[in-house]
């Protein structure tokens, strides 16, 4: 029954039930972005030929397959920024702490030392930004933005091929690993992680200090693998507080904590990631007519054309 111009209903039927206040719908926050570029341009170098060249005559792989696969997370994920970390490939305190740290890695091949020295020009061109340390690592500023994302109510991806990211994902932060060579990820958030290493993100320092980390240098605690360190911290729930109870371990486990604890401490500091200040970036969509120039500056052709053709990062 519809009421008079006053408000008042007519007379002979009931007053109308008040209208219900509109649905509000809470949007999901688009995520920041975070990209580890050392670890995708190492991985895009050895999964694609470096017989990929530019204009010059110069190996483009590594950096072809990182651009591609960061434009592929952009469209998957419509992320408000993206920004790109780079750092010293041995972070000095951790050197310091274990001589044997990041010791044995290869020298980075010549080719793709061009390609990493180049990626700037064409990141910042997309619209993407850059951050950099020269005392600490990649992982450590992955790290930091993720904490400063979320300490404003954000969201942050961190993409990435190194599992020492793991201890990152939690409430608004996941991993995005890269699964071997460029062929696609795997989204890690806590479950994942635990469900990979039976320990919850908190303690995967803890677990590659007991386990180690053939990769970083680190050969973790003698006799003790990847089972006995979950078993160990699952009980424990530490690794201080698996040092403190060695009494009641198997024998070889027991004196491999013993002998080892301060030397497990170390590797544990090693493990653990820094957290340095960094400014949140800006929202900034990717710019797709301003990566074609840069990409054509370098003698990516063919890209440049595809960033072209693309109205978005959606088409490509």
């Amino acid at each position: 029954m519809s009421s008079m111009p006053d408000g008042k209903a007519r007379s002979g039927g009931a007053a109308p039930a008040p209208l219900a206040a509109p649905l509000r719908w809470r949007a999901m926050p688009a995520p920041l972005l975070v990209v580890d570029a050392p670890s995708l341009l190492y991985r895009a170098w050895f999964a694609l030929p470096d017989s990929i060249k530019g204009a010059d005559g110069t190996p483009v792989n590594a950096l072809l397959g990182a651009t591609n696969a960061i434009l592929r997370i952009v469209a998957d994920r419509r992320p408000r920024a993206v920004a790109i970390c780079s750092g010293a490939e041995a972070a000095r305190y951790r050197v310091e702490r274990f001589a044997g740290y990041h010791a044995d890695r290869p020298p980075v091949p010549e080719g793709l030392a061009l390609q990493i020295a180049r990626s700037p020009q064409l990141f910042e061109a997309l619209g993407w930004t850059l951050a950099g340390t020269d005392d600490l690592e990649a992982d450590d500023l992955l790290h930091s933005y993720a904490l400063a994302e979320v300490e404003v109510g954000g969201e942050a991806l961190l993409m990435t091929g190194d599992r020492d990211m793991f201890q990152c994902a939690g409430p608004g932060v996941a991993v995005l690993y890269l699964k071997t060579g460029v062929r696609g990820f795997e989204l890690m958030g806590p479950a994942e992680v635990e469900a990979r290493y039976g320990v919850p993100p908190a303690l995967v320092p803890d677990f590659i200090a007991l386990r180690g980390d053939p990769s970083d240098g680190l050969p973790g605690a003698r006799g003790i693998g990847e089972k006995g360190a979950a078993d160990l911290l699952r009980r424990h729930g530490s690794l201080e507080a698996a040092l403190a109870s060695p009494d009641d371990e198997k024998p070889r486990v027991a004196t491999a904590l013993r002998e080892q604890a301060d030397e497990l401490r170390g590797f544990l500091d090693i493990a653990t990631l820094r957290r340095v200040d960094v400014a949140r970036p800006a929202d900034r969509v990717t710019d797709l007519a301003a990566g074609a120039d840069a990409a054509e500056a370098i003698g990516m052709r063919r890209l440049a054309e595809r960033l072209r053709a693309a109205g978005d990062p959606s088409q490509l």
